[in-house]
């Protein structure tokens, strides 16, 4: 397809063609990535919690012994020791359930199992995600402010590279000639939340705004707008909740279309092979020859 390249005015500077913005829509895998790529916080106790004790192995169970815990009304749990006088200890338990301290019977593990996702897949759904959100259909629903607007700007957005030059000011000015009526949306608006939320860890909320993808090598910080390098791009940031309104550079354009067309390079050992092959067949011939020479010899 044919995208427009748009300067730091919003105006047509030239057109490329890319394949980017071409793979078939696959909600059901975007949907199933999105769902992988959430981090959840793991509900369990620190790793080796009421373990790291020099109990286990201090106490000798056998009879007539040195630290033995015979004749001495002991159980025959692992203690730690706290001073000794002699054969004289003084020691508590540690490390079992059952004792102060220990370590917990059946704690939850910290490991998350979440869903796997192959690298195939992977791909193909962050592709799909692309020409998600060059629709602008797809932009509507997500953003309840655009319902009943119409948007006339030409989807997918690529900028020119002189927009990395612009001061704060400036690039803030270029953003609203590009993107027009959409310029309100794309800027986050962070907003004290109402109700009981805010004593539960949530106390801001804000609207997910405008994505602006830039190359690996560049340095862009903005605020009220999130800034993500091309190669850091996961589906979640272009399709959670549905299709985000986004920017790209055009070196980031480049890099993913490098992504999308590279091929897995398929090292075989044919060559190997041959070349074993050759080596054996040149020792047989020349113990041949060896044999041929002591015959004649003889």
């Amino acid at each position: 397809m044919k995208a427009q390249i748009l300067d730091i005015n919003g105006k047509k500077t030239k057109e490329i063609e890319t394949n980017l913005f071409e793979e078939p829509v696959r909600e059901d895998i975007i949907c199933k990535v999105v769902e992988s790529e959430k981090s959840k916080q793991a509900y369990s106790p620190k790793y080796r919690a009421g373990m790291d004790r020099s109990a286990s192995g201090n106490v000798r169970h056998t009879r007539h012994s040195w630290k033995s815990d015979r004749g001495r009304g002991l159980s025959r749990v692992p203690r730690k020791i706290f001073w000794r006088r002699g054969t004289q200890f003084s020691w508590q338990g540690a490390i079992i359930p059952s004792v102060k301290g220990g370590r917990r019977a059946h704690p939850p593990k910290a490991s998350v199992n979440l869903k796997k996702i192959n690298k195939k897949e992977l791909k193909k759904a962050l592709l799909s995600a692309l020409t998600y959100i060059s629709s602008t259909n797809e932009i509507k629903k997500k953003y309840a402010s655009l319902e009943d607007k119409e948007i006339k700007i030409k989807l997918p957005l690529i900028v020119e590279e002189k927009i990395f030059g612009l001061k704060t000011k400036d690039f803030l000015e270029s953003l609203k000639k590009i993107l027009g009526d959409l310029y309100d949306i794309a800027i986050q608006k962070k907003a004290v939340r109402p109700g009981k939320g805010k004593m539960r860890g949530r106390k801001y909320k804000k609207n997910s705004g405008l994505l602006f993808v830039i190359g690996k090598n560049r340095k862009k910080k903005m605020q009220g707008i999130e800034i993500i390098k091309s190669d850091e791009l996961i589906v979640s940031d272009l399709a959670s909740n549905g299709a985000r309104l986004t920017i790209f550079s055009e070196d980031a354009i480049k890099e993913l279309e490098d992504f999308a067309n590279e091929k897995r390079k398929l090292i075989s050992n044919k060559t190997g092979s041959e070349k074993g092959v050759r080596n054996k067949t040149t020792k047989s011939k020349q113990f041949n020859i060896k044999k041929e020479n002591k015959e004649k010899k003889r």
